[in-house]
């Protein structure tokens, strides 16, 4: 699971999504699922403007959603500093946690290869372990 949480609609989250709405699909065998959580204090404005992105950026992977408050939900204890912090948990284990001020190209890159953290070992790989 990769769980995205943001304050904020930016190109660069957009990015981000649309590149684990990717990883998604590529990996439907392997069950990887995502969701994107937008905080804020104005869901009625929010509202259209996750629509447009799903719609805009053929969204179809990613539940897009929104969550009645900027804190989020006490549960996942999103930092307060943090523009997104992105979770990425397998078997109820959280493998990855990013928290960060403002995405970037380079921080997009990083969180999109640690999702390979959360995914089973290749079938090659297995295949290589066997013949060991």
């Amino acid at each position: 699971m990769v769980a995205i949480f943001a304050r904020e609609i930016t190109d660069d989250l957009t990015s981000l999504v649309k590149q684990i709405n990717k990883k998604v699909a590529e990996n439907k065998d392997q069950k990887m699922a995502s969701f994107v959580v937008l905080l804020t204090d104005d869901p009625d404005a929010a509202e259209p403007k996750l629509k447009h992105l799903a719609i805009k950026h053929k969204i179809k992977n990613v539940p897009l959603t929104i969550f009645d408050g900027i804190t989020g939900p006490p549960k996942y204890k999103i930092a307060e500093g943090a523009g997104v912090t992105v979770l990425m948990w397998r078997k109820h284990t959280v493998k990855v946690n990013h928290a960060l001020a403002k995405l970037n190209k380079k921080s997009i890159k990083k969180i999109v290869s640690d999702s390979k953290k959360i995914l089973d070992e290749s079938p090659d790989s297995k295949e290589s372990k066997k013949s060991d």
